[in-house]
C-alpha cells in the first residue's frame, strides 16, 4: 500500500512537469484477447502441458504402485529384496521429479515453448506500440491492465484498438 502511494505521488509529482509532453494507455489483456496467434499459442502451451503432466503422473503412480507392493511383500522379503525394491521406488520417484522438472522446471521445456511461441507476438505488439508512439509523439505509454496503480486512465488516451488495427486485427 505503501509503495503505491509513493507511486501516486512520485506521478502527480512527474505529472506536474510533464505537462507539455504527451503520454497513452494500452490494455495488454484486450489487445492480447484479440490476436487469434495468441489464443492459439496458449492453446498449444495448455495442450502440450497436459500431455507433459499426464508422463509424469504416470511415472508417479508406478512409484505408487511399486510402494504399495513393497508394503505388501515386506514380511517376505529378505534384507537384498527389501533394499533392491527400495531403491526401485526411489529411482522411480526421482525419474518422476527429473521429468517434472525437465518440463516444468524455471529453464524447462514449458518455460522455452512459451518463450518461443509468444516472443513473436509481443514484438509485433511491442513494434505497433512504439510506431504509433512516435508517429504521435508520445513519451509514455502505461499498460493499464499490469498493476502499476493507474487508478484511472480516461478512454481519450487509450490506444489499444489502435494497436490491433495496426497489427491488421479489426475490433
Amino acid at each position: 500500500m505503501m509503495k503505491k502511494i509513493t507511486l501516486l505521488m512520485v506521478l502527480f509529482a512527474s505529472a506536474v512537469s510533464m505537462q507539455a509532453q504527451k503520454f497513452a494507455l494500452v490494455d495488454m489483456e484486450y489487445i492480447l484477447r484479440n490476436i487469434p496467434a495468441y489464443e492459439r499459442a496458449n492453446e498449444q502451451l495448455s495442450q502440450v502441458s497436459k500431455q507433459w503432466q499426464a508422463e509424469v503422473d504416470a511415472i508417479t503412480t508406478e512409484a505408487q504402485t511399486l510402494y504399495k507392493n513393497y508394503q505388501n511383500e515386506v514380511v517376505f522379503l529378505s534384507k537384498e529384496q527389501k533394499k533392491a525394491k527400495q531403491d526401485a521406488i526411489v529411482e522411480k520417484e526421482k525419474a518422476a521429479a527429473d521429468l517434472k522438472k525437465k518440463y516444468f522446471g524455471p529453464e524447462g521445456e514449458l518455460f522455452k515453448k512459451r518463450t518461443a511461441l509468444m516472443t513473436p507476438i509481443q514484438e509485433e505488439i511491442y513494434n505497433a506500440v512504439k510506431d504509433i508512439a512516435d508517429m504521435r509523439g508520445y513519451q509514455l505509454i502505461l499498460d493499464r491492465a499490469s498493476d502499476t496503480g493507474i487508478i484511472f486512465g480516461s478512454p481519450k488516451i487509450d490506444i489499444s484498438s489502435e494497436v490491433l488495427r495496426k497489427l491488421g486485427y479489426s475490433n
